[in-house]
């Protein structure tokens, strides 16, 4: 498992880096600079809209091209950005001829299509609060989502509503509209729904942005609970000042490049970095409105010469399952750029990433309460493979430890463990957990935001991916961290994708078990299931390598791609499952 230093190439033909000089840009950076880079204001005013949109077209960069849009049949649909913004104004009038009042939640249940960025961007022109659900939610998850939101209007397509709104539709009060984004061959509309094309082409394409504030709330997103409901997280129209600076400091995008963010748009990152980032940015976006397969993904980032990739751990460790020899079928010379977001990075996939694309990836850290990256691997700098990076500029995270009394202690000494806690301030930080303010003031200790994630600091202020507070296994007075053993099995070529959990042990309090997926290729036998304990006691020491290994065809994911751990836990220990709505595979 190599952690060695990979030292990154400067920008293809003369691109500068927005960040070269770490500890210059950490002593420099504003997040008021940023606000007048991004709005040319220095007040609160702001409206997300207006800052990605009504900048651009000012500007005289209207007729660029903002997105692509990619379908099944490689037929492609080019978006410009004043096309985006007169569908958004159009939109925007749209709520008000139905009388949706300003600060009203607005969700959408879509997947990658062009009308998903219309309702989004006009649902921040006219001042109401954009929810974006997954559109592989089944009915329940998403009653309770629509339920929790106070949703007051509904976008979604005519098969969605039959399948998974109509009949729960009875059950949402609050719900006044439903708008429906047709189908390819229309049938008559559902009862008491909307045609959204049609309401579109009578709405006027002249309105004037709601005058929205930093703290105004634009955005709610969903996380899933452990035990009860998801948890519904507020983010202001501030963020897109954090998301619009992440973008080039961390994502490293210039106006003009192509990008590709492969996050699905009904969770956080499909929305701050598939949408509202990139586009501040000036950036023209690939949207694929397919689901994930290897082949097709690499003649995208081919033909469409992809500049800059973002995409999730779970996607890449699935590349490398099917071999570095397809990816290395095309050619990609524009490519300059690779990140990871969702989950910490093993070391195995960073370096992989220079095996079958000349460069690695830069693993990125974040959370839906956050509202953007916070750590990164950056661009120009020298890439740990297996780090979460250091923290952006802006911010300030340390690793902290409960002293006396519970108060916060900072820890200063290098690779010792705590919990990752950021100083508020960031113009994307989470105003609320909706409805309860106790977990929200919970979240706030000694003036720290104390993000649930355990960590170590290294001496050049890297910080290594421990384990969620709740996941870290603790043996004979050991604290192991999951990460590390998973990283360390990966490394072992029958390996596809690994778990690891701990499980009671009579004198050690908990033993390590490791749930495997194999590669294509291998078989599940006491032979194997042998070599690869062997391996990781070899890698790790005994103390440390799992007593037990599990064969599972298929590990429970998120559709997000994160392995659930704590589902894993309950079913080896008989515990309720929590809340299942984001698991892979269910409706």
């Amino acid at each position: 498992m190599s952690t060695q230093a990979i030292q990154k190439a400067g920008a293809p033909d003369g691109l500068g880096h927005y960040l070269t000089n770490y500890d210059e840009a950490r002593r420099t950076f504003d997040w008021a600079a940023a606000r007048r880079a991004l709005t040319g204001r220095s007040d609160a005013r702001l409206n997300i809209a207006s800052a990605i949109l009504g900048r651009h077209v000012a500007a005289g960069r209207g007729e660029r091209r903002a997105a692509r849009f990619i379908d099944r049949h490689w037929h492609r649909i080019d978006v410009t950005y004043a096309e985006l913004q007169r569908g958004a104004r159009r939109f925007a009038n749209v709520l008000r001829s139905l009388g949706v009042e300003r600060g009203a939640t607005v969700a959408t249940l879509l997947g990658r299509v062009p009308e998903l960025f219309t309702v989004a961007l006009g649902t921040l022109e006219a001042g109401n609060v954009l929810c974006a659900l997954f559109s592989a939610f089944g009915p329940e998850p998403l009653k309770t989502r629509l339920q929790l939101g106070h949703v007051r209007v509904l976008v979604t397509t005519e098969a969605f509503y039959r399948r998974k709104v109509a009949g729960i539709r009875e059950s949402l009060p609050e719900l006044r509209q439903v708008l429906i984004v047709r189908d390819e061959e229309p049938r008559e509309l559902p009862p008491d729904t909307l045609d959204l094309a049609a309401l579109l082409r009578v709405a006027a394409e002249t309105h004037e942005t709601a005058p929205t504030c930093d703290t105004d709330v634009a955005l709610l997103h969903f996380t899933s609970g452990t035990t009860g409901n998801p948890k519904g997280v507020t983010l202001p129209h501030a963020a897109v000042i954090a998301q619009y600076a992440t973008s080039q400091l961390v994502l490293d995008l210039h106006p003009g490049e192509t990008y590709w963010c492969t996050a699905d748009p009904g969770w956080v990152t499909g929305i701050a970095y598939g949408l509202i980032g990139p586009l501040a940015c000036g950036a023209s976006l690939i949207v694929d409105r397919e689901e994930f397969d290897p082949a097709r993904w690499y003649r995208i980032l081919a033909e469409e010469r992809v500049d800059v990739w973002y995409t999730a751990p779970t996607a890449i460790r699935m590349l490398m399952k099917a071999g570095s020899a397809l990816a290395r079928e095309r050619q990609y010379p524009a490519l300059r750029h690779l990140a990871s977001v969702g989950e910490p990075l093993n070391a195995e996939a960073v370096t992989w990433g220079v095996a079958a694309f000349g460069m690695p990836f830069h693993d990125t850290w974040w959370q839906t309460e956050t509202g953007s990256i916070m750590i990164a691997n950056f661009a120009a700098c020298e890439v740990l493979p297996g780090s979460m990076g250091r923290a952006i500029p802006g911010i300030e995270a340390r690793v902290v430890r409960r002293g006396a009394g519970g108060h916060l202690e900072v820890i200063d000494t290098a690779d010792e463990v705590g919990e990752i806690a950021l100083r508020p301030g960031w113009p994307s930080m989470f105003s609320s957990y909706l409805e309860n303010p106790e977990r929200y003031q919970a979240a706030f200790v000694d003036g720290w935001y104390l993000a649930g994630d355990l960590a170590r600091r290294d001496a050049q202020g890297y910080f290594w991916f421990v384990g969620r507070a709740d996941d870290v296994i603790k043996s004979a007075g050991h604290l192991i961290s999951p990460f590390e053993i998973e990283s360390a099995l990966m490394t072992h070529p029958a390996v596809a994708q690994v778990a690891v959990i701990g499980v009671p042990d009579p004198i050690a309090g908990q033993a390590v078990k490791a749930f495997v997926e194999l590669r294509t290729g291998f078989a599940a036998n006491d032979d194997l299931r042998s070599q690869i304990l062997g391996h990781a006691r070899r890698l790790l020491g005994a103390a440390v390598a799992p007593r037990e290994i599990a064969f599972s065809d298929g590990l429970p994911r998120t559709r997000s791609g994160k392995i659930m751990r704590r589902l894993l836990r309950a079913r080896e220990l008989g515990l309720p499952e929590g809340d299942l709505s984001t698991l892979e595979g269910t409706e």
